[in-house]
């Protein structure tokens, strides 16, 4: 017995859903979910059944025969235009012949004699096939007076009658083309977390613009339109730092030497020729001349970049398990949830999930503790020594921190963020990860613990270097290199806006 999903497209009729569990019943299928909500879509239901494999093709089979299983998903156009009616006895009547024999869908019609232009009729439609359209227009003009007011084949004007098939549309153009059957199973996933977030209360229409959004924010960062905020910083006499703040998402970081150079965190896949455009303009190494690539932790906008880099990448087993699951909360007690399922699929298609194909692991087994986190290797960067300290996976599993009291500075991945450095947009842009898995962290008593215990080491080890004038450098997952004072981040240094549509010839 095996787990299948499908989607049934049926009347809006009494007895219709009876009629397709019915047909799952014959064959002693089992429904597990199935989710149906006429305020989204009057016509979509979404099923996961358990069957055998020989079952569940006979189900299909049946459904195909009644016209419920969904199998493609057309390109629906939208229609708008008025009509001129003589003032005759059955003249609508004939308009709508016309209409219905062209297999038109109206969604939308308006029209009332007693108005100044009383043979006027206002009509939606929305039309499958191009040639379809233009065959009924032809019919029309050669019997009526008519006025287009509006034809989209983008899905954008769609009605709700159609919804799921407006929202695949408009996923396929954020991603380029995409077979039906992939955006079939992506709607599937999409409704689950859909359904989710319906039960703790939250309005459908929003988890879905959430989702889109956070797709067309990443598309329309790029290219002319991307941008990052840019900090460089000399942490001893033979290594720079560059951070680079994404326009989504976290932070890629640069320890230059004269010998190498060493990234931590890659940023979002989708932002990949934009950053080494990025540090061309810096006078950067290329690609292909970074030595070194730590990654903090598993998600898409840390090392979803990292498979485009020739460099050998580092991470935790635990980071390269959850990439391979394609689930960012495997490993923790929320493992099972079906939001950090669904949200780890949504943003690695959106994202162009690129990560590392084999990285090295660090050791699983401690070398020492610093405070309440395992110490697992120390790795050096030219003259900085660095500890690679283990997370107790409050923000994810298999998370670490690279901790280097010599030349104070840690990178604190997401545990520790300079929320207050962070523009509208991007503050805009982490919001909607919030919302569609209702906390960003897997386990966030735990994340409070590790977040303690880290702002414990920074503040003793500012007490250490106090003497000699310097700071614990932080540098945070998302926002500003910064130093703590009175228990808030501060960004330290300057911050320079790197624009891409100024940066040509730079």
């Amino acid at each position: 017995m095996n787990k299948y999903s499908f989607i049934a497209r049926m009347p809006d009729e009494p007895g219709a859903l009876h009629r397709a569990a019915e047909i799952v019943k014959s064959y002693s299928g089992n429904i597990n979910r199935i989710q149906y909500d006429r305020r989204i879509d009057p016509a979509t239901v979404f099923f996961e059944v358990t069957a055998t494999p020989a079952t569940y093709l006979q189900m299909k089979e049946d459904l195909h025969a009644i016209g419920y299983l969904q199998e493609t998903l057309p390109t629906i156009g939208f229609l708008k235009f008025s009509v001129y009616l003589p003032h005759q006895p059955g003249s609508l009547f004939e308009l709508l012949t016309y209409i219905t024999g062209a297999g038109a869908n109206i969604a939308y019609i308006d029209f009332d004699d007693r108005r100044c232009d009383p043979g006027r009729v206002t009509i939606s439609l929305n039309v499958e096939e191009t040639a379809i359209v233009e065959s009924l227009l032809d019919r029309l003009k050669s019997r009526y007076r008519l006025d287009i007011i509006e034809y989209d084949t983008t899905g954008e004007k769609l009605d709700d009658t159609v919804f799921y098939v407006r929202f695949a549309q408009a996923v396929r153009g954020l991603i380029g083309t995409a077979e039906d059957g992939f955006l079939l199973s992506f709607l599937q996933d999409v409704n689950h977390i859909v359904q989710e977030l319906n039960s703790l209360g939250q309005d459908p229409k929003e988890v879905f613009e959430s989702i889109l959004l956070t797709g067309r924010t990443l598309r329309d960062t790029t290219g002319d339109r991307f941008y990052a905020d840019v900090q460089r910083i000399r942490l001893s006499d033979a290594v720079e730092l560059f951070c680079f703040q994404m326009p989504g998402g976290g932070n890629i970081f640069l320890l230059c030497a004269p010998d190498e150079t060493v990234m931590i965190d890659t940023g979002y896949g989708i932002y990949h020729e934009d950053v080494v455009r990025m540090f061309q303009h810096y006078g950067l190494p290329n690609q292909q001349m970074i030595g070194r690539v730590y990654i903090t932790h598993a998600d898409a906008d840390h090392c979803g970049g990292g498979g485009f880099f020739g460099a050998k990448a580092y991470t935790h087993a635990g980071s390269l398990a959850i990439i391979r699951q394609a689930n960012r909360a495997y490993g923790s007690r929320s493992e099972s949830s079906i939001l950090e399922e669904v949200y780890t699929t949504v943003i690695n298609l959106f994202s162009r999930f690129t990560p590392p194909e084999n990285p090295e692991l660090f050791p699983a087994e401690k070398i020492g503790m610093r405070s309440i986190f395992p110490v697992l290797a120390r790795v050096k960067v030219h003259d900085l020594e660095f500890e690679v300290l283990e997370s107790l996976g409050g923000h994810l599993h298999g998370q670490v921190y690279l901790f280097c009291p010599g030349h104070g500075i840690v990178f604190t991945a997401d545990t520790l963020i300079n929320f207050g450095s962070l523009d509208e947009d991007r503050k805009r842009y982490n919001s909607l990860a919030d919302f569609l898995v209702t906390s960003v962290n897997v386990d966030s008593e735990c994340a409070r613990r590790e977040r303690k215990a880290l702002l414990e080491l920074i503040r003793g080890l500012d007490e250490e270097l106090a003497p000699s004038g310097r700071r614990c450098l932080v540098a945070c997952g998302h926002g500003a290199v910064s130093v703590l004072n009175d228990g808030r981040l501060e960004a330290v240094g300057p911050v320079e806006r790197y624009r891409a549509g100024e940066s040509k010839g730079g």
